[in-house]
């Protein structure tokens, strides 16, 4: 009996093993992931330090940053509609609504963000200064 109960445990242990290896050692993932790239709409060139948050249900979800390749990821997002508000200083916000990430799924978003135009102008003044000369 010990002799024919040796081989079927070490063949399922080979078998459980061979499947955790194929897995890459991890659990089967089910949580969907954002990953992107942001760029200025007018030379193409990667945006770093872009502060990315996820919004679910108006609730924050998770907040990255981009890197110096204008590169980003948000990991392990439930399933569900989402907001992404994609924001940095001298640039205009970008705001991405309504979208619906599903379980097994993985997302690739490039954004586009322009770079905020000055609203003030300089321009010569209409009134003149005297130095007390005139």
């Amino acid at each position: 009996m010990k002799n024919k109960i040796l081989p079927i445990f070490l063949l399922l242990m080979l078998t459980g093993l061979f499947s955790f290896a194929n897995s890459g050692g991890k659990e089967k993932k089910e949580d969907p992931d954002m990953n992107g790239l942001i760029i200025e709409a007018e030379t193409g060139k990667p945006i770093k330090d872009v502060n990315i948050t996820a919004y679910n249900n108006s609730r924050k979800e998770k907040s990255v940053i981009s890197n110096a390749s204008g590169n980003f990821s948000l990991m392990d997002l439930k399933p569900g509609i989402y907001k992404f508000v994609f924001e940095k200083e001298g640039f205009e916000k970008v705001v991405r609504e309504k979208m619906v990430l599903k379980v097994n799924e993985g997302y690739q978003l490039t954004i586009q963000m322009f770079e905020e135009e000055n609203i003030f102008d300089l321009m010569p003044s209409p009134l003149r200064f005297n130095n007390g000369g005139d």
